[in-house]
């Protein structure tokens, strides 16, 4: 028998850190395995990515596309983490602008696949005149993409549920027990993903529209999370839908320039007890307000427990209470620019983490057996925070239904819970075992590689007709 075809496969994330980073891993993954990768984004944000590995430098290469200007986004501006929440329409609308570009790209360089985000709505029209494989990976979990129904209800707006209330059940096309739906004040603000936005559509309609559009649907998960929404995705969409596995993340390593930044931060965790720190991060994107940022800081002071706090703040009007750092000096950190996340999330001494519920986030830390204290924020970091507290790997900190907030009293006492309370064994517990799942390399290298077999055998199936 011939062996299988070396493919070029070519990556185009939608420019979030959280979108491009799993992308990144995908790649590595399927260079490793020999074949050419061509990862495109912007001249900045290609700057910003970790390096990568020598042994697949000679196979990954990194395409730069310059972003047409928009009028309404600061300069400089090519990610999510460079602008505020309400830019980001514009941001998708210069990304759209990209496709001349990718257009001239993809004719130049014919590759065999191209696997792409929810954002290029305008893509799928492309590939096919260009006679290009393509496939959708989602970085949401297949809860996130059952909820929202079916690619021609999400493009014709043909969903029924039209009041926040509808969106906190769970949809009628689920079949099987399940408790992922938003809660009232999530759902308020899900509602916005539904109309059409600054850029000219609606983020339904970007997602309806690849996955309409797509040969393949690809999803960072597996059946031993999820497989009932997993096999409903297929029946949703009719068509190949696989998972990728979790890309569980490298064991943590240290570049030189990091070393200083680890030096003091590890000679602070090594001062503590085993288990007993508390890290709280709620990745560089997300938003929170005054009330939210001095409720979570007299939360954690109130708690008593030691805890790290890496702290991105966007907005320079915000700032944590008076005296703050002073008052919790010795038994708190607040580091305020960037952290190596997974070298903290692996020390001995960090027994859970206070999240935002991204889902790399959840991922990271139950690598590393952490148990969860969920505040989700956005997005569908509600319905993250769901299938993981139905999970019992951690709890969700207590939120008024209607507006979404929350007390520096129901932080304290989630936070004591989930760290030393006997109640909460429970949930330090199945992090634990949950870890075993994250851990198992080899369960997720072979879900790659039957990802790598279908592109294969699709590709083969293509040219043949």
């Amino acid at each position: 028998m011939n062996e299988p075809k070396k493919l070029h496969i070519v990556l185009f994330p939608w420019l979030a850190f959280g979108h491009i980073i799993p992308f990144l891993e995908l790649a590595k993954l399927l260079a490793k395995r020999g074949h050419k990768i061509s990862f495109i984004s912007t001249p900045k944000n290609i700057q910003r990515l970790p390096k990568i590995p020598p042994n697949l430098a000679n196979l990954v290469h990194l395409v730069t596309l310059t972003l047409p200007s928009e009028d309404h986004l600061p300069p400089n501006s090519e990610a999510t983490t460079d602008i505020p929440t309400h830019k980001v329409p514009y941001l998708k609308k210069a990304y759209d602008n990209l496709q001349c570009p990718l257009l001239q790209f993809l004719e130049t360089s014919t590759p065999d696949w191209i696997i792409y985000d929810f954002a290029p709505f305008w893509l799928p029209r492309i590939t096919a005149d260009l006679g290009i494989s393509s496939a959708f990976f989602s970085i949401y979990g297949g809860w996130s993409l059952t909820f929202f129904g079916s690619s021609s209800a999400m493009i014709n707006g043909d969903d029924l549920r039209t009041q926040p209330e509808d969106f906190t059940v769970p949809p009628k096309w689920v079949p099987f027990p399940s408790k992922v739906a938003f809660r009232l004040h999530e759902a308020k603000k899900a509602l916005s993903h539904v109309q059409v936005n600054d850029s000219g559509c609606s983020d339904m309609f970007r997602l309806g529209s690849v996955m309409a559009g797509c040969d393949v649907i690809a999803i960072r998960s597996c059946f031993e999370l999820e497989g009932d929404f997993l096999r409903l995705v297929e029946q949703l969409h009719g068509k190949p839908t696989l998972p990728t596995g979790l890309l569980p993340p490298s064991d943590p390593d240290v570049n030189g320039e990091e070393d200083e930044t680890w030096r003091i931060i590890s000679q602070w965790l090594n001062s503590q007890n085993k288990g007993s720190v508390v890290y709280i991060a709620f990745g560089s994107e997300v938003e929170v307000s005054q009330q939210e940022l001095t409720e979570l800081a007299f939360g954690l002071e109130l708690s008593g427990l030691p805890f790290f706090w890496t702290l991105r703040i966007k907005d320079n009007s915000l700032g944590l209470p008076n005296e703050f750092e002073e008052r919790v000096q010795g038994r708190g950190l607040v580091w305020k620019t960037w952290v190596p996340q997974l070298r903290i999330l692996s020390h001995e001494s960090v027994g859970g983490i206070l999240t935002h519920c991204g889902y790399s986030s959840i991922i990271e830390a139950l690598y590393f057996g952490r148990a969860l204290i969920m505040l989700p924020i956005a997005l569908d970091q509600g319905l993250i925070a769901r299938v993981f507290e139905e999970k019992k790997v951690g709890v969700e900190i207590t939120r008024d239904e209607q507006d979404g907030s929350f007390t520096r009293d129901s932080v304290a006492e989630s936070l004591r819970l989930v760290m030393v309370d006997k109640e909460g064994k429970e949930y330090r517990d199945a992090a634990k075992e949950m870890r075993e799942l994250l851990a198992d390399k080899d369960l997720h290298d072979r879900y790659v590689d039957r990802f790598v077999e279908l592109l294969q055998h699709h590709r083969v199936t293509c040219n043949l007709n």
